[in-house]
C-alpha cells in the first residue's frame, strides 16, 4: 500500500504537472537513450549496429506486455499502489541495465524496465478516466501531453550531456532519479482515485468478462488498430532517427538540438487539440491528422527523389519530421479517450487491453521498419506513409460501424 493517503485532490495545474511527469517516464526512458544507440551498437553489437535499435523497442514491448497486468491489478488494489510498485520494478531494472555486459542482457533489462513502466503508463490513464470522461478527458489529456512534450524535447540533450560526462551507462542512473521524484510526488500529493467500493476483485471470471466486453466493442477494435499503426510509425522514427541524422545528414552531434525542435513543435499540436477538441470532436481531429500525415509523406518522398543538394535535403527532412510529429500530437490523446468512452466502469481493464494490444502490435510494426534502415531516410518515410494511410482508413471505417449510436465526439 502507498505510504501516504492524502484526502484532498490537488489543484488542477499540479494535477496536470504530476500526471505529465508520470507519462514522461516513458518518453524519458526512450528519448534519453537515443544519443546512446550508436555507441551501444559499437560497444555491444559491433557486427550489426542496427540491433541497437532494439534498446528502444524492447522497452516498448515490455511496457505493452505489462499493461495487460497493471490495469486489472489497479482495478483490484487501487491505482496508486500499482504505480508505486511498477516504478520500483522500473528502477530496479534500470540498475541491472547499467551493469549489463552484453546486448542480450541489456535488452532483457530494458524489457523488464518496460514492464515496470507499464504501471505509470496505463494506470495514470485510468486515474484520469476516474475523474473525467468524454471530451473533458480528451481536454485533460491534451494539457498533460502539452506539458509532457517538454521531456522528449529535453531528454536527448540531457542524455547527451550525461553520456559525455560519464558514458551511456550513467543514463540509467538518471532514470532512477527520475523514478524516485515522480513516485514520491504521486504518493505524497495525489489521493487515490478509485474508491474501495468500486474495485473489482482479481478473479479469472471477472477479468475474462471485462476482456470480452472491451474486445467485443467494434469501435474499440478500430481504435486499437489505428493506435497500433500510429504508435508503430512513431517507434520506428525514434529507433532509426539517430542513424538517419548521423549517416544520412552527418548531424549526430547536433541531433539532440534538432530533436528538441521537433518535439516542441509536436507539443504545440497537443495545445491546439485541447482548444479544438471541444468544438470539432475527437474523431474528426484524429482522422484529419492521419490524412495530413499521409499527404506530407507523399510530398516528402517526391522531394527526396529529386536528390536536392545540402542543406536543402536536410531542410526537407526536418520540416517533414515536424509535420509528422505534429500529426501525432492530434491523435493519441483523442484515440485513448475514444477507446475508453464506454468503459468507465472497467477503466483499468479497458486501459490495459487498449494500451497492451496497441503497443505490442506497434512494436511488431516498428521493428521491420527500423531494421530496414539502409543508409537513407526512405524506409522511415515509407513506413510513416503506409502506417498513416492504414490508420486513416480504419478511422473512416469506424464511423460506419453499427456497434452503437455515435455521440458527438
Amino acid at each position: 500500500m502507498p505510504l501516504f493517503q492524502p484526502k484532498r485532490q490537488v489543484a488542477f495545474p499540479e494535477f496536470i504537472a504530476l500526471f505529465a511527469m508520470l507519462f514522461a517516464t516513458i518518453a524519458f526512458s526512450v528519448d534519453a537513450m537515443l544519443p546512446a544507440l550508436i555507441q551501444i551498437g559499437q560497444d555491444l553489437s559491433p557486427g550489426d549496429v542496427n540491433r541497437a535499435q532494439l534498446v528502444v523497442t524492447s522497452f516498448m514491448l515490455g511496457m505493452g506486455s505489462g499493461t495487460l497486468i497493471a490495469g486489472p491489478l489497479s482495478d483490484a488494489y487501487g491505482r496508486k499502489t500499482i504505480v508505486v510498485w511498477g516504478m520500483g520494478l522500473y528502477m530496479l531494472a534500470a540498475a541491472v541495465a547499467a551493469y549489463s555486459q552484453s546486448l542480450e542482457m541489456l535488452l532483457l533489462a530494458r524489457f523488464v524496465q518496460g514492464l515496470g513502466a507499464s504501471g505509470p503508463r496505463i494506470v495514470t490513464v485510468a486515474m484520469v478516466r476516474d475523474l473525467y470522461e468524454g471530451r473533458a478527458m480528451a481536454r485533460v489529456m491534451s494539457f498533460v501531453m502539452t506539458v509532457f512534450i517538454l521531456v522528449p524535447a529535453l531528454a536527448p540533450s540531457l542524455g547527451a550531456v550525461i553520456i559525455s560526462l560519464a558514458g551511456w551507462r550513467a543514463v540509467f542512473g538518471a532514470f532512477i532519479v527520475f523514478g524516485v521524484i515522480s513516485t514520491l510526488w504521486l504518493a505524497i500529493r495525489q489521493p487515490e482515485t478509485l474508491a474501495v467500493a468500486d474495485r473489482r476483485p482479481l478473479q479469472v471470471a471477472s477479468l475474462w468478462s471485462a476482456l470480452q466486453e472491451v474486445l467485443s466493442n467494434r469501435s474499440v477494435q478500430f481504435f486499437i488498430a489505428a493506435m497500433s499503426f500510429g504508435f508503430g510509425q512513431m517507434f520506428a522514427w525514434l529507433s532509426s532517427a539517430p542513424q538517419i541524422f548521423d549517416q544520412v545528414f552527418d548531424r549526430a552531434e547536433t541531433f539532440p538540438l534538432w530533436f528538441a525542435g521537433v518535439a516542441l513543435f509536436a507539443g504545440s499540436a497537443s495545445l491546439v487539440n485541447a482548444k479544438l477538441v471541444m468544438r470539432l470532436g475527437m474523431r474528426k481531429l484524429a482522422t484529419t491528422a492521419f490524412a495530413w500525415q499521409a499527404t506530407v509523406s507523399v510530398v516528402a518522398l517526391v522531394l527526396m527523389s529529386l536528390n536536392l543538394p545540402a542543406p536543402w535535403n536536410f531542410a526537407v527532412f526536418f520540416v517533414y519530421m515536424c509535420c509528422s510529429f505534429f500529426s501525432i500530437g492530434l491523435t493519441f490523446g483523442n484515440l485513448n479517450a475514444l477507446a475508453l468512452e464506454d468503459m468507465g466502469h472497467i477503466a483499468g481493464m479497458a486501459s490495459a487491453v487498449v494500451g497492451s494490444l496497441s503497443t505490442v502490435l506497434a512494436v511488431i510494426i516498428a521493428i521491420p521498419i527500423g531494421q530496414a534502415f539502409n543508409g537513407t531516410a526512405y524506409p522511415a518515410v515509407l513506413g510513416v506513409l503506409v502506417c498513416s494511410s492504414v490508420a486513416y482508413c480504419l478511422m473512416v471505417l469506424e464511423r460506419r460501424t453499427p456497434n452503437r449510436p455515435k455521440p458527438a465526439v
